[in-house]
């Protein structure tokens, strides 16, 4: 056992399954745009999903991605309480929706419900999008979590 105070980084401890892993995000990505998502919407999941799971190193790429994206401080100050605010359209809602049921995975019959309410205003190729790139995302979050990645100061 290494002597080190931290622990090696995983994405660095096996570059090919990182690249594999890379590759599945690149193969969601492609789908998420062949089905039409926008790039803002995937970044707010791609947060929501990020602040659930704690993940400090998603949060503060992801962020700056959305805003590029052209998501404003406002949607990103409301994205917590994204449920009880005006400012998400049904489809940013229905991604969403995914994205907390496939981090959290409630009990199965909340999960169907909401899973199956997303998937109506989704239809089936946006809704088989997002839950991979939901799911990408959690695996994302582990990897960083796990590997505690830190997170650098930027100059506004």
């Amino acid at each position: 056992m290494s002597t080190n105070q931290h622990l090696p980084f995983l994405d660095k401890s096996d570059p090919t399954i990182w690249k594999a892993l890379n590759a599945l995000a690149l193969e969601v990505s492609a789908a998420a745009e062949a089905a039409g998502l926008e790039r803002q919407t995937l970044e707010l999941m791609n947060i929501r999903i990020s602040q659930l799971n704690g993940c400090s190193f998603c949060l503060d790429m992801h962020t700056r991605m959305a805003q590029e994206a052209g998501a404003t401080t406002q949607r990103l100050a409301q994205l917590p309480a994204w449920q009880e605010s005006s400012l998400f359209d049904v489809v940013e809602c229905a991604v969403l929706q995914v994205a907390e049921v496939t981090t959290t995975l409630p009990n199965v019959d909340s999960r169907r419900a909401a899973l199956r309410s997303a998937h109506d205003t989704l239809g089936d190729e946006a809704f088989t999008a997002v839950e991979w790139a939901a799911v990408t995302m959690n695996a994302y979050n582990r990897v960083s979590v796990l590997s505690e990645h830190p997170v650098r100061r930027r100059k506004q």
